[in-house]
């Protein structure tokens, strides 16, 4: 029951009827037991700023950030996390006392998510990237600081993917691929990850690379979480490389963001568990 003690958090984002945040974050507040409540606020571009002096005026504990307004919020916060600063994106605003302070929670629940699910060593891995939005930049300066091996970057736009080379460059080895040897820069990577939307619902049936160019010895790792199983990731699967779905990231940036708030353990395993089952429904 909301009460006048309640301590309300949210999502920013728009479109965000589609969201599986509230519905996981609520359950998590129920599970602990916690006077919160989570709802989801479409914000169109141009209520930004609006958006933003409604969560100082009402009070609100913290916000999710989500499309498009990961980068256009951080002028508006009054600090930014060093590791957001490097990203260059937040995802989670928490309110302290009526300071705004800006985190990126998507890299550091991508890695938690990669380890748990797959046990490989961070360190030793080859990373070859699909995409450099601001997911791919989450994940790869998260991964460079955690210490990988090299990363290589595929993406249809090359000034994007060499910005962001650049930058990584300076903590680990990294190379913007040309086209024409994409299919090599997978050969001998030992980790895949796509942060592209390709393969996302509605459309299925579409995968970012060729399947001949897939091995057994790759981890492939898919940012997209509906449909559960990619099908870059059945693919995957069917010549014997390791898939990692998104939605582990899904709920481990909840987690991370949850405990910002709450400053309690998250319990993972119930956001988990309610977020596969509503994605089961759609699936």
């Amino acid at each position: 029951m909301i009460t006048s003690k309640t301590r309300l958090v949210g999502l920013l984002g728009h479109p965000v009827q589609h969201s599986q945040s509230p519905i996981m974050h609520n359950a998590a507040f129920a599970e602990k037991q916690l006077n919160f409540a989570y709802a989801a606020f479409d914000v169109e571009p141009d209520r930004l700023a609006d958006a933003i002096a409604g969560i100082r005026a009402l009070g609100l504990r913290g916000v999710n950030v989500t499309i498009p307004h990961k980068v256009a919020i951080m002028p508006l916060l009054d600090e930014i996390d060093p590791l957001a600063k490097r990203i260059g994106a937040v995802n989670t605003v928490v309110n302290d006392n009526g300071r705004l302070i800006g985190y990126n929670t998507d890299g550091m629940g991508y890695v938690r998510s990669l380890v748990e699910e797959t046990k490989l060593d961070v360190q030793k891995q080859v990373v070859t990237l699909l995409g450099a939005g601001g997911a791919a930049r989450a994940v790869a300066f998260t991964l460079a600081e955690q210490g990988v091996k090299e990363i290589r970057i595929i993406n249809r736009s090359r000034d994007r993917a060499a910005l962001l080379a650049e930058h990584l460059g300076e903590i680990v080895p990294t190379s913007v691929v040309e086209p024409g040897d994409a299919s090599s820069a997978i050969a001998d990577a030992t980790l895949l990850i796509n942060t592209t939307s390709i393969g996302m619902f509605p459309h299925v049936d579409e995968i970012p690379v060729p399947v001949e160019w897939l091995h057994p010895g790759l981890i492939v790792s898919d940012l997209i979480y509906n449909p559960l199983e990619t099908k870059l990731l059945k693919q995957a699967r069917l010549i014997g490389a390791k898939p990692h779905s998104g939605v582990g990231m899904f709920v481990n940036q909840g987690a991370l963001a949850f405990e910002l708030w709450t400053g309690e353990p998250a319990p993972s395993e119930t956001m988990r568990n309610i977020v596969l089952q509503q994605l089961q429904k759609t699936n």
